[in-house]
């Protein structure tokens, strides 16, 4: 069968409009082009980047238009829209071919209809994810397992298919609310909910919708895990039926995942003492569990678990720590794009630290975040667009060592001065902000923090060679 079948029902070529110029997008513009569809590539941008890119993407033979509103009349009507995760779905373009029946799909969908006869895990969650993937990739591939990480970690999982990965025994996807959204098919053999917590609520405007949106992935997985610890989540997931739960308390109980005088316990059988995991904190905790859930749910040894994170080194981004200057650990932590995860990753690292926040501000509370700032933190220093609001936030909660530096390079070359002035063991990078003011993405922006600590670093070694 045509993959054009798995998406129409018919073998003739049709037209399908792309939205969004990013990676996502392009690679399903690739898939549906080289299955014989007519595609354009469309994007609301038009920067120097975005410009080269379309040019080379134009010679594949994709049609790319840049500061572009596709019309829905005519011939330049489509038969499928394929949305990146990037874009809003109640945008008028989209409610006018839902109208017109025209099929609307994120790019996660368009994978999973060519890609369905692979078992899929799907995990989601406002913070943890991204490790929880991680670590359900690094078991599954201990055991001899032939599996790939996509969604937003790894691949753009129509890249899978771009890279003739039809004989993966698992796949593993990261997936945010914004593609959970956009993929009302995708049905996961086993689907996991991390935590939940106010985020995106800018795009979804209520948490009763975020809240819904998550819970369709679990309702439409086979096999449903949950973080019982997240108190949001156990007092909101009592109509979800057949739930599997994991706790960091030991709760004597044979049907779920939690731990027990320091020791995994996974339905009933002894999986693993705790402290062969290495990684700092309880959410890491939570994180392994559920991560182990996934592994007995599909039938892994545990001795492959158990050597699985014996090595495991840990996720970029989170916690990462980058170097060590004059006894100072320079560490990481840019993933953390919201309050919460910021707050976890403080109260996560060992010692005082001085702390790098701020980028584009989001939605929540903050007095939690706030409340570990004023006890561990020694200095703050701020950048990117949050920094004024950032500012007034810390001083209305009394604390006053803060400086607004403006970016990553006077933050870096401030910090290591103001860590020695104040005592600090530790400069962390943890934003509790997105990326998007200075950075195209939190990898960016971590790897540009990653960057200029390693030069500080060797610098710093040249002068006491000197």
């Amino acid at each position: 069968m045509q993959f054009s079948d798995l998406i129409t029902g018919r073998a003739t070529p049709a037209r399908a409009l792309v939205i969004g110029v990013g990676r996502s997008g392009i690679a399903a513009a690739r898939v549906l082009y080289q299955s014989g569809w007519q595609v354009v590539l469309s994007d609301s941008n038009h920067t120097a980047s975005l410009q080269k890119l379309s040019q080379e993407i134009s010679q594949e033979g994709i049609e790319v238009h840049l500061n572009h509103l596709p019309s829905l009349e005519g011939e330049e009507k489509p038969s499928l829209i394929v949305v990146s995760p990037g874009v809003p779905w109640d945008i008028p373009l989209l409610e006018q071919a839902r109208e017109k029946n025209i099929d609307v799909i994120g790019e996660i969908e368009l994978a999973y209809r060519n890609l369905s006869h692979i078992p899929w895990v799907a995990i989601t969650g406002t913070n943890g994810k991204t490790t929880t993937t991680a670590l359900v990739e690094a078991i599954f591939r201990c055991a001899g397992l032939n599996v790939q990480a996509c969604g937003n970690i790894g691949y753009a999982a129509c890249e899978l298919i771009l890279n003739n990965s039809q004989q993966l025994d698992w796949l593993i996807a990261e997936i945010s609310s914004y593609q959970i959204e956009s993929s009302s098919k995708l049905a996961p053999t086993i689907g996991v909910w991390t935590t939940f917590t106010p985020d995106h609520l800018k795009r979804h405007k209520t948490m009763d919708k975020y809240f819904k949106i998550k819970a369709s992935l679990l309702e439409r997985s086979k096999h449903k895990i949950f973080n019982r610890d997240d108190q949001n989540l156990s007092d909101r997931l009592g109509s979800v039926e057949k739930l599997h739960w994991t706790s960091t308390k030991s709760l004597l109980d044979d049907s779920g995942v939690y731990l027990e005088d320091n020791s995994i316990k996974a339905f009933g059988e002894l999986i693993m003492p705790i402290d062969i995991f290495k990684m700092p904190g309880n959410h890491n905790q939570q994180n392994l569990l559920m991560a182990v859930a996934v592994a007995r749910l599909a039938n892994i040894d545990k001795g492959a678990i158990v050597e699985a994170m014996s090595n495991f080194s840990g996720v970029a981004h989170r916690l990462e720590k980058i170097c060590t200057v004059d006894g100072i650990d320079y560490i990481n932590d840019s993933k953390a794009t919201n309050y919460d995860a910021s707050q976890v990753g403080m109260e996560a690292v060992d010692g005082s630290f001085v702390l790098i926040a701020g980028g584009q501000s989001k939605e929540g509370d903050n007095s939690a975040w706030l409340k570990s700032i004023r006890s561990r933190a020694t200095a703050v220093l701020l950048i990117g667009d949050a920094s004024e609001l950032f500012a007034e936030h810390l001083e209305k909660s009394g604390y006053q060592n803060f400086e607004k530096i403006g970016d990553m390079e006077k933050a870096i070359s401030r910090s290591l001065e103001l860590a020695k002035s104040t005592g600090a063991k530790i400069v962390l990078l943890s934003p509790a902000c997105a990326s998007f003011d200075q950075y195209s993405s939190f990898e960016e922006r971590g790897e540009h923090f990653r960057d200029l600590s390693q030069k500080l670093s060797l610098s710093n070694d040249i002068l006491k060679k000197g």
